[in-house]
């Protein structure tokens, strides 16, 4: 029987390794994001708090410390800035990782196609090979069928 050989399997190999690469960019773009998104969370997390303490206490009775209150609402002014430049840091990674999720799309599309290619050029080996064992079978009939007749 007759062996299939897929003319482009290098080409579809080498897609294949394209896309693991790019699966593995993707991951790493993807867990900074997350790593990123991450620190706005606590920086919130953070800011929440100190409006809380501040909160609390101008609730207290008893004097105002102006020292205390001045570095209180600094903390808050620190941690509002903290929070804007994460926001960058945040908006930066996820575009670096739609990026890198478009690429990965487009290298699973070039992958597929070509395992299409691959599966069509199979199925066409097949009707060839059948094709080839039709005309065996006709000839052994034919052969068979005059054998007979001659007898």
């Amino acid at each position: 029987m007759a062996k299939f050989v897929y003319s482009m399997d290098n080409i579809l190999n080498i897609k294949q390794k394209l896309e693991n690469q790019a699966k593995i960019s993707f991951a790493q773009a993807n867990s900074k994001y997350v790593e990123e998104d991450n620190k706005l969370k606590e920086l919130f997390l953070k800011k929440a708090e100190y409006d809380r303490i501040l909160r609390d206490y101008l609730h207290e009775d008893g004097k105002l410390d102006l020292e205390k209150l001045s570095k209180y609402r600094n903390n808050i002014n620190v941690v509002k800035k903290m929070i804007q430049y994460q926001i960058i840091e945040v908006n930066k990674a996820k575009k670096i990782r739609d990026e890198y999720r478009f690429a990965l799309q487009e290298k699973m599309k070039e992958r597929k196609t070509h395992e299409v290619l691959k599966e069509k050029a199979f199925e066409e080996f097949k009707r060839e090979l059948m094709k080839e064992e039709a005309k065996e079978v006709d000839g052994l009939i034919s052969y068979t069928y005059s054998s007979n007749n001659e007898n």
